[in-house]
């Protein structure tokens, strides 16, 4: 009588067989749990950043940041909107690097820019600076979108969220 050493090849077939059928029962969740984690990443962003921008005018007159000037760069754009976010800030939204008598506010967010977690434009932070006062929807050109006029500021991506039915400029 021979000892057996090995497996056949039907007991490998079977074991293949029975990891491949737990991998296609296994893999949705784990994959729809990447996805609820970024949706979870964008709503507290959304978050800081909205209240960033509250704080901000509070202390500012009710001017949002971005509709003035931060002495360098015009009212406006991208540039002066995260200066005056991210570096100490005077009454009328001059910016300085460092606080001193003249900028006592502020920083309102910590060191960069959050990127955007989900949509299109993942992984970056740039955002589109507009003053027309319409309601703001995602058209994907780039990770946020902001209003000076009205302080919205929404992820710029009309794709869909996790639920199938909410897109991510409605977060």
């Amino acid at each position: 009588m021979r000892s057996r050493k090995a497996f056949t090849l039907i007991e490998l077939v079977a074991v293949v067989l029975i990891l491949g059928i737990l991998a296609a029962i296994a893999a949705p969740k784990v994959f729809r749990g990447s996805d609820d984690a970024g949706e979870a990443a964008l709503r507290q962003n959304l978050a800081v950043i909205r209240d960033a921008i509250e704080l901000y005018a509070l202390e500012h007159g009710g001017r949002f940041p971005g509709s003035t000037s931060d002495g360098t760069n015009p009212a406006g754009t991208e540039a002066a909107f995260k200066n005056q976010l991210l570096m100490y800030t005077d009454a009328n939204g001059n910016v300085s690097p460092t606080r001193d008598a003249a900028h006592p506010y502020g920083p309102y967010l910590r060191k960069t820019f959050p990127p955007a977690p989900v949509g299109p434009k993942k992984g970056s932070n740039d955002v589109a600076v507009v003053g027309d006062g319409q309601p703001l929807s995602g058209d994907n050109t780039t990770a946020w979108k902001y209003d000076y006029t009205t302080g919205e500021f929404i992820l710029n991506s009309n794709a869909v969220s996790s639920d199938g039915t909410t897109t991510y400029d409605d977060f």
